[in-house]
Formats: structure tokens, sequence, C-alpha cells
């Protein structure tokens, strides 16, 4: 059970290895107060057909560990993740162009979906994984904010070509339910938690 009293401090004997270029989520581990290493490595982030929401980034996530595996040292802790963003039975990946995110932000608009992030902890003798889903609800969005917002924040290296910290999480997103960090890219709660049930 997580003790009140546990602070990243007590983490001092292990060293975190975060395995992602996002500079979201290495912001949020320096919020945390962990002190941490970033080591990327690339992998082919393709998964079986059939799979579902938290199927597919939990997959992915677990995936993206496995070329860090044979490298990984008694005291060190991986840390790789994978966001999903999840609307009528269909996953919305990072879009490759300005016409594909226009797309999804159409398709998003005056809807709800899920942002799915799966967490994917490993060690030399354990693998833990676990994954957060909040609902987000966006307003009826017209194609000249759809443009103005890709134009200007150019949404590429996010799942479902938007960023809810962005100038559309601002005027857009009318309710959320569930974490807010989880749709930035990380559930910041449970990765502490889990975290902290290492020590």
């Amino acid at each position: 059970m997580l003790k009140t009293t546990m602070l990243p401090t007590d983490l001092k004997d292990k060293r975190i290895i975060l395995a992602s270029g996002s500079p979201r989520r290495q912001r949020f581990f320096e919020e945390m107060g962990f002190e941490f290493e970033v080591r990327l490595k690339s992998v082919d982030e393709i998964y079986p057909g059939g799979l579902k929401g938290s199927e597919i980034s939990d997959y992915l996530a677990k995936l993206k560990a496995a070329p860090f595996k044979e490298d990984l040292k008694p005291n060190e802790i991986l840390i790789t993740s994978d966001t999903v963003v999840w609307h009528k039975n269909r996953s919305l990946a990072k879009p490759t162009d300005e016409e594909e995110a226009f797309e999804m932000l159409q398709t998003l608009s005056d809807d709800w979906h899920e942002v799915i992030t799966s967490v994917c902890i490993t060690t030399t003798t354990d693998q833990k994984i676990f994954n957060s889903t909040t609902r987000v609800k966006f307003a009826s969005l017209d194609d000249m904010q759809i443009r103005y917002y890709i134009k200007n924040h150019k949404p590429f290296d996010k799942a479902g070509g938007y960023g809810i910290q962005e100038w559309i999480g601002l005027v857009a997103i009318e309710e959320i339910q569930g974490s807010y960090a989880n749709v930035v890219g990380l559930p910041t709660q449970l990765v502490y938690q889990k975290l902290m049930e290492i020590v």
C-alpha cells in the first residue's frame, strides 16, 4: 500500500530511464521531482489487428520496452508508454500531415472520445503494465478553427491530432472525465504510485 510519506528521493538508489522523446512526459517527470535519464530506441509501432482501446496502448508500451531489456542494470527502472485516442471503435494515431489532422479533428468535433495512456515499468526482475482512460468532449468545431489550430500548433506528434494543453483545449474542450494529465500524455498519479511501490 502506498505510504503518504514517500517522496521521489526514496528512489535515490534507483535510476529511472525514461524511453520517451515527448517533452510533455519529460516535463511531468521533472515536475514530480524524479531524477531520470532519457534513452531512446526506435521500434516499429505495429500491433496485431483486432486489438481495441487499451489493448493497443498496452501492447505498444510493452513493445517499446523490448529493445532495452537486455541492457538494463539491476538498479535501473525503465519507463515506456503509449497513448491512444479511441473514437467510434477506431484508434486515431499521430497524423502524418495537415489533411489527416484536419479529418481527425472533424471526426472528434461535437462528440466524446477516450484518451488511453498505458505505461510499462520494467526492471531486470519484473514488468508491470497499467493504463488510464479519460473521456473528453469536444464542442462543435468549424473548419476555420481546425485550420487555424493546425497551422499554428502543428499537432503531428500527438495522438488524435491535438494537444489538450494547447489553444484547442482552451477554446473547444467542453468536459473531461478522468485525469487531465493522462490526456496530456501521462497518468501522473498512477505512475507516481507504482514507482513508490518499488521502494
